[in-house]
């Protein structure tokens, strides 16, 4: 059987991360716990400080198939190439629509076996498009 995962990205805005990685790969915004409205409601009544309520968000897949991506604020910025990245296996027609998103075109490739492009998130971390 295999082991569930988490996709965990470090960012200097979770939230706007988070948002151009759901659109980009039809997911939702990961919902409130039950009996809050919103995060924002639920930051409010367990005490978080205003400043820290975007520190942390999560995007999950509505059929429940796909594994989940939570998004982490860290001091620091993105400094070298990603070692592990996503492809996202949209279709070439999607790289402008993840352009329109936030999303930066790098390069196109054909090696004879395989077309994609390489791109970059709203942070600069690396994906590609097949």
């Amino acid at each position: 059987m295999a082991i569930g995962i988490q996709v965990t990205m470090d960012a200097a805005d979770p939230g706007k991360l988070a948002e151009f990685w759901a659109q980009a790969l039809g997911y939702v915004v990961q919902p409130p716990p039950p009996g809050f409205e919103s995060w924002e409601d639920f930051a409010v009544k367990n005490n978080i400080p205003f400043e820290s309520v975007n520190d942390y968000s999560a995007i999950v897949d509505p059929e429940g198939k796909g594994p989940r991506f939570f998004f982490q604020r860290v001091p620091e910025g993105k400094t070298a190439k990603n070692r592990v990245h996503l492809d996202v296996n949209a279709g070439l027609g999607a790289v402008e629509r993840l352009v329109a998103l936030g999303a930066t075109k790098v390069e196109e490739f054909d090696d004879g076996k395989g077309h994609w492009v390489t791109m970059l998130d709203p942070e600069g971390n690396e994906f590609c498009v097949q």
